[in-house]
């Protein structure tokens, strides 16, 4: 499974990508939503893994960039606010799920094995 993560914050980046990895998935890293919408546009990825605030462009501008593209690539949004009107506005623009900062590599591999096609 090729996912593409977009995460400004370089350890949680690479703790993501030891994670997947280790799991035997192919990723795609970037740093920022520029980054992330620019890949997108060219690569065919099986899930996103985004956080909400970055440089540039945000999780939810990603996420819209996403709808525009006509790509149904699930999303993970991730964030350190937990606040319900972001939660509620990423879900309302197509999340497939959010998880709240800080967050166990473990339970986001549970997240996203209900995305792996059986």
């Amino acid at each position: 499974m090729l996912i593409l993560i977009a995460e400004d914050d370089e350890l949680i980046l690479k703790t993501i990508e030891h994670k997947l990895l280790k799991e035997g998935h192919e990723v795609i890293l970037t740093r920022n939503g520029k980054e992330a919408i620019e890949t997108l546009k060219e690569r065919e990825v099986d899930l996103a893994i985004t956080d909400i605030m970055m440089p540039f462009a945000s999780g939810i501008e990603i996420l819209s960039a996403i709808q525009t593209m006509g790509k149904e690539i699930p999303v993970i949004m991730l964030s350190a606010m937990g606040q319900e009107e972001v939660v509620l506005n990423a879900f309302d623009l197509g999340a497939s799920d959010f998880i709240i900062k800080p967050f166990s590599p473990n339970e986001l591999m549970l997240r996203i094995k209900r995305f792996i096609p059986k």
